[in-house]
């Protein structure tokens, strides 16, 4: 999924308001310059209304003007220190500041909570999803692999959605327990029918709550594009992990190079080695990891990763 403006919040000012709308429909019509005249209108008007200035720092970025653009992302998250915007990635990728760490929670569940009624559709459409699809196969293969049975006793699928992964799954466990930030993915994925429990919560917090050595598989499908440092995740999918059975899958996209970074689609991408090291030092090892391609962006395969880790035979004796 790629990056859409968070919904329209009023800045309580009918007149600035007004100038954003047609900042708006300036900017749509392809004239910048016009659509930052008016939004700094606006914000004499609301200069603590951080979707105007988020919007100044984009029009500012199309036109070349960065300095400016990065000024007002950084108003933007001084306006909303919960950053739903997402203007610290935005500054990020301009070289105004560090990449974070993980995608802010307030700005990740703006996203998804105003996706989630047409999510399904457009995923697998127009973007051609096959995430769950491609981890279902792959773990398939890791279980055949391994001489056992393609079955799970509990799963645990974070950043479950819209329940794409446990009906690919299905009937091929005997729990599953969902969690995702978005109490819309939340809504639809109960529709599903599927899942024994499901939790709108932080993903690495629900983890550090599970009970540990009890998990038969984790799931992430397109979760971890989301996060950039995966060594906390990866810890604790160990520490839940069944030592004798327990397996961890997931999808990424792909860097070239050894770590991890924010791409213009304001996704991580993860280096091949760099999972590998994240599992070393959890105490996993790889299973499967193969270049795939989950889903297309404007016409074109996005490079990705597939990957199923269990604990090192070390850690699971």
């Amino acid at each position: 999924m790629s990056a859409a403006t968070p919904v329209f919040a009023s800045s309580g000012n009918l007149f600035a308001d007004r100038r954003y709308e047609y900042a708006r429909a300036a900017a749509k019509d392809g004239d910048d310059a016009a659509a930052a005249d008016l939004l700094e209108q606006a914000l004499e008007l609301a200069p603590d209304w951080a979707a105007a200035w988020f919007a100044l720092g984009e029009a500012c970025e199309r036109q070349g003007a960065r300095d400016q653009a990065a000024r007002a992302f950084a108003q933007c998250i001084a306006s909303d220190p919960d950053d739903r915007h997402g203007a610290s990635l935005r500054l990020a990728l301009g070289g105004g500041a560090p990449a974070p760490v993980a995608m802010g929670a307030a700005y990740v569940r703006g996203l998804f909570d105003q996706y989630a009624p047409r999510f399904d559709a457009h995923l697998t459409g127009a973007l051609g999803y096959r995430g769950p699809q491609i981890l279902a196969g792959a773990l398939r293969a890791a279980c055949d692999a391994r001489g056992r049975g393609f079955h799970f006793a509990a799963v645990l699928d974070l950043g479950c959605g819209t329940g794409l992964m446990a009906a690919a799954l299905d009937p091929h466990f005997d729990t599953i327990h969902g969690v995702d930030l978005s109490p819309g993915m939340i809504a639809q994925a109960r529709k599903t029918g599927l899942y024994d429990s499901l939790e709108t919560a932080e993903m690495l917090g629900w983890m550090k709550s599970r009970p540990a050595a009890q998990a038969s598989l984790v799931t992430a499908a397109d979760v971890l594009v989301y996060v950039g440092d995966l060594s906390p995740l990866f810890a604790q999918a160990a520490r839940v992990l069944d030592p004798a059975r327990g397996l961890f899958a997931f999808t990424t996209q792909r860097l070239e190079g050894e770590d991890y970074a924010l791409g213009a689609d304001m996704r991580f991408a993860h280096a091949p080695e760099y999972l590998r090291g994240c599992a070393q030092a959890a105490g996993l090892q790889v299973v499967l990891l193969e270049e795939q391609s989950t889903r297309r962006d404007a016409g074109r395969d996005v490079p990705g990763l597939v990957c199923v880790l269990e604990l090192a035979r070390e850690a699971a004796s």
